[in-house]
């Protein structure tokens, strides 16, 4: 079997230009972006809950509000509005192919604190080998009604330890739990590249400089100094403008990330061939 390498992302601000709320959800609302958000947070502090969870809530009481459900097929053809940054959408084909080019399987992963649902309906989904990101509980007539999945800043790093092992079910904690030799691991670390846009995928990034991937920061127009502080501190391994064309510095960089993964796969499966031939002989 071929390696694989897997390339994972962040979505909002990642992918997407905006949180992908605000491009259909909220406006469906009758609300501002930043009424929507500021809401979240008030209901997140008075109820002092979770931020990810508050989000979600306050979409089921808004909803409630309206006098209306929020069904998953609605949340699914939001998705058609999501707008990308330059080249997401050609973005996949051409990293598979390079990938295949040096002798290397490419895996597409999201783990997200936005809505599965919303990214199911997007253009891109199909690329995707699992979508992780929150989700919904829904009735009979699939409207809304409990949180399912909820992914927050720091248990992203738990979707990474399932794509190093395999374990891609969420419901399956007792195969992600169990200990497994490195070299039963499906995908190792060094094989990883995770992409995202901020101080909510430190986590993760943080990570891969630890277990020996890659990590790269995106960034919308020019670097702020959040950006620049998490090269500086050696949170991330490169930052880029979100610009996922060909020509672009991202794509070459990950271009050479997958290039230098191959030829150290190549290199490790030559001296297991010749330790094994060697064992042989004596």
């Amino acid at each position: 079997m071929k390696p694989i390498i897997a390339v994972m992302y962040d979505f909002d601000k990642t992918l997407s230009t905006r949180d992908m709320q605000e491009y259909a959800f909220i406006p469906s609302l009758g609300m501002t972006p930043s009424e929507f958000w500021s809401r979240a947070n008030d209901n997140g502090s008075m109820l002092e809950m979770d931020s990810t969870l508050a989000y979600m809530y306050t979409m089921l009481t808004e909803c409630r509000r309206l006098g209306r459900p929020l069904t998953r097929e609605a949340l699914v053809s939001q998705g058609a509005e999501i707008e990308f940054f330059p080249g997401v959408e050609g973005w996949f084909d051409l990293i598979n192919k390079f990938g295949e080019e040096n002798g290397v399987e490419i895996e597409h992963y999201i783990i997200s604190s936005g809505l599965k649902e919303i990214i199911e309906g997007t253009s891109i989904s199909r690329h995707f080998k699992k979508i992780y990101g929150c989700e919904f509980v829904y009735d009979k007539n699939s409207c809304a009604v409990f949180p399912k999945t909820a992914v927050n800043y720091t248990n992203k790093t738990q979707f990474v330890y399932r794509i190093n092992k395999g374990v891609l079910d969420v419901s399956n904690d007792e195969d992600l739990n169990r200990s497994m030799p490195d070299s039963c691991k499906r995908i190792p670390f060094c094989n990883m590249i995770y992409i995202g846009d901020g101080l909510s995928d430190v986590p993760c990034m943080k990570m891969m400089k630890s277990y020996g991937g890659v990590s790269i920061a995106v960034y919308n127009g020019t670097p702020d100094s959040k950006v620049k502080d998490l090269l500086l501190r050696d949170r991330v391994d490169f930052i880029y403008p979100a610009d996922y064309t060909q020509t672009s510095g991202l794509f070459a960089t990950v271009s050479n990330i997958i290039r230098k993964m191959s030829v150290a796969e190549l290199l490790y499966i030559e001296r297991q061939n010749q330790v094994r031939l060697a064992s042989n002989e004596v």
